[in-house]
């Protein structure tokens, strides 16, 4: 089966469908949560993985490869969907815990939007399409999330239930 023909076949939950979403997070910290099963946004915040429910997708946009004035990058670097409703403190140390929610990544290639911005909704024709990215967090388009995670060469399996 083909990447296309995956994409169509991608089954839907009970509640009319999963919802899409992008993270902006920098690219070595989308790494790390790639790698621990999680994710967390927003310098910790709780509300947008609140927003977030089991079975939504969640796609990770990286302006930088570190945060702050890092490498620029503007890439989609990682995408996963929602476990669970669990949105968990974490100490990173004494001083900051953050919230984060378990994410299961499957595997994909670093996307850069500059190919993308004239297929996207939310940047198509705008020419300060980087605008939705200061918030965070955002929802997208099962359109647009089509798009992104076919420049990503993600094959999405079939999940049930």
């Amino acid at each position: 089966m083909d990447t296309n023909e995956t994409l169509r076949t991608f089954e839907e939950t009970e509640n009319g469908g999963p919802s899409y979403w992008i993270g902006v997070v920098s690219a070595n910290h989308v790494q790390r949560g790639v790698g621990g099963g999680f994710a967390q946004m927003c310098h910790g915040k709780a509300a947008p993985l609140r927003r977030m429910q089991p079975g939504d997708w969640l796609v990770y946009y990286s302006p930088r490869m570190e945060i702050g004035e890092g490498e620029p990058l503007q890439a989609f670097t990682a995408i996963g969907r929602v476990m669970d409703d669990r949105v968990y403190e974490y100490a990173m140390s004494a001083t900051f815990v953050p919230y984060r929610r378990n994410i299961e990544y499957v595997p994909c290639q670093e996307a850069r939007i500059k190919g993308l911005l004239d297929r996207l909704s939310f940047t198509r024709g705008q020419r300060n399409w980087g605008y939705p990215f200061r918030t965070g967090h955002f929802g997208i388009s099962r359109e647009d999330f089509l798009i992104i995670a076919e420049a990503m060469h993600v094959a999405i399996p079939l999940l049930r239930g």
